[in-house]
């Protein structure tokens, strides 16, 4: 029986997705989205706004905001209620270390602009193969 599953959002329609089927397929579990902002580096564009933040983890959630409003808002239309948490670093390993603690992940395919979709698309990837759950990806 699935009882506590994990849906990475990003904000892209695919997330949106990914939470609607996590919503219809397990109505009965405790769901749970999270948001990964990537750790800063000098390469990430805008992940580098962080690092200039006084306080990062701060920043982290404000990106991740208007993710967590439309996913209660999903979550509201399915009669449901959600928890939602927010991580700063790399997208697909924070995502596998946070697996161990539900049932299984959820995510969508790509995300929501050309690079997204190129690097979410690698991250679902990883995230099938190291995972120590079940992962479901959704197109």
């Amino acid at each position: 029986m699935i009882a506590r599953v994990l849906v990475a959002m990003d904000g892209s329609e695919m997330a949106e997705k990914a939470l609607e089927f996590a919503l219809d397929a397990y109505p009965d579990a405790e769901i749970t989205v999270l948001t990964v902002v990537g750790a800063p580096t000098w390469f990430m564009g805008e992940a580098t706004g962080l690092a200039l933040a006084d306080d990062p983890q701060q920043a982290a959630a404000e990106r991740a905001r208007p993710v967590f409003e439309r996913a209660r808002a999903l979550a509201a239309e399915h009669d449901a209620e959600i928890d939602t948490t927010v991580a700063l670093g790399p997208p697909a390993r924070t995502i596998v270390e946070r697996a161990d603690a539900f049932d299984v992940v959820v995510l969508g395919g790509h995300g929501r602009d050309l690079s997204s979709r190129v690097l979410l698309g690698n991250i679902a990837e990883t995230v099938a193969r190291r995972s120590p759950v079940p992962v479901t990806v959704v197109r």
